[in-house]
């Protein structure tokens, strides 16, 4: 489904009037994001696009050190070590190296695969983390369990530019802990070589052609939320009941499955190894720069999705620090960057205006209103989430 980052300081540079020269793209739909790639699988396109990428890296960044001073005076007097927590390949390289050389502010990077993984870690009395970035319903457990701090919206400027529609979810409805970061879909990536006809429901993960050759993310919710939606439930039910018989279609399908994993299946994908992938949406469509036989689909019976969000823990030592890297990450020239890297959407509403046109048109990234009609949020099931555990255990150890 994911990945994240941080800020530091008080940033002043939303007030400056620097004007860059790009186009704005286009923002309507067209064809699928697959439909961008040559028919065959050309390793040499692949590095083409690298190369192209790294261009605009070095071209935006070279505007960006244009248009703000020097690294932050306040940063090198008092030296600042910010820990980040976030998801696998969640971040711009790049985009952490800039916020360091302006802000003077060292950013370290911790992974986590899943939301639950997140939260034992919090739980179990990790410490040091100043910016985690949760997803939506994680949000509100967070919230209950007191580990968010409250944040100041004055320090972070560049909310202006975030999409109305992400603001004031079910899961934090005043952004008082959280701020839209990126958001997405899960679905099902596949190779088209390989999956013949194209599936179109969550039935084709349990299409016996594909044994050993179909994998799930190791993801609760999503695992089980997927085999709900496949039976016409919805991915957020708190009956014993259909908790049950969501466990046993899983447990049927468990010999077809070579792998739970939530971080090489796009690279499984790539190989050929997997034929199928329960997946995010953004990672399908990474592994299709580099294989353009994957595509990616959302069932027709329906999907998840869900936003990521930046979050400072109540324990940080460098608030203040942790809302400029917030503040950063939300500026559109920086969120297009990432959004250009990760494939997932950005929050930023005028980051689509930077991105590359096939980004900014791909439905796979910015699905339109008939697709989103069909997906569903996870939210937090309170103490249902005790049948899940369970279950998940259930299915994980047999």
């Amino acid at each position: 489904m994911k990945q994240a980052e941080e800020k530091s300081g008080s940033c002043r540079r939303a007030a400056q009037t620097c004007s860059l020269r790009l186009r704005p793209v286009a923002t309507g739909a067209t064809g699928s994001p697959a439909s961008r790639c040559a028919p065959p699988w050309r390793p040499l396109a692949a590095t083409r696009k690298k190369i192209f990428a790294t261009i605009i890296v070095f071209f935006m960044f070279a505007w960006l050190a244009a248009c703000s001073p020097g690294a932050n005076e306040q940063g090198k007097a008092r030296p600042v070590t910010l820990h980040l927590f976030t998801w696998s390949d969640y971040t711009e390289e790049s985009v952490v190296k800039e916020f360091e050389r302006r802000f003077g502010v060292k950013v370290v990077t911790d992974t986590f695969g899943s939301n639950e993984e997140l939260l034992a870690k919090l739980q179990g009395g990790a410490a040091g983390y100043d910016v985690v970035v949760p997803s939506d319903y994680m949000v509100s457990i967070l919230i209950k369990q007191g580990l968010l701090a409250e944040l100041d919206h004055a320090k972070i400027p560049n909310l202006a530019h975030v999409y109305k529609h992400l603001k004031g979810l079910y899961y934090d409805p005043q952004n008082t802990y959280s701020l839209p970061y990126l958001w997405g879909t899960t679905g099902i990536g596949y190779n088209a070589d390989l999956v013949k006809p194209p599936p179109e429901s969550w039935q084709a993960l349990w299409d016996a052609r594909y044994k050993g050759k179909i994998s799930l993310l190791n993801d609760e919710r999503e695992v089980f939320g997927m085999a709900l939606r496949a039976a016409g439930e919805s991915l957020n039910a708190t009956q014993p009941a259909k908790l049950e018989a969501a466990k046993a279609r899983l447990m049927a399908q468990k010999a077809l499955v070579k792998t739970y994993t939530s971080e090489n299946y796009d690279q499984l994908l790539v190989s050929g190894e997997v034929a199928l992938a329960h997946g995010w949406s953004g990672t399908v469509l990474r592994a299709a720069d580099e294989r353009p036989s994957i595509k990616y689909v959302i069932p027709k019976e329906g999907g998840t999705i869900w936003q990521d969000n930046l979050c400072v823990l109540k324990s940080s030592a460098h608030k203040d620090e942790a809302m400029a890297f917030i503040n950063f990450l939300l500026e559109p020239q920086v969120a297009a960057l990432i959004t250009s890297k990760v494939k997932y959407a950005s929050a930023s509403e005028e980051a689509r205006l930077f991105v590359p046109k096939e980004i900014a048109q791909n439905p796979a990234i910015y699905p339109p209103a008939s697709v989103v009609a069909r997906l569903e949020w996870i939210k937090d099931v309170g103490e249902a989430i005790k049948l899940y555990d369970r279950a998940w255990t259930e299915l994980k150890v047999k």
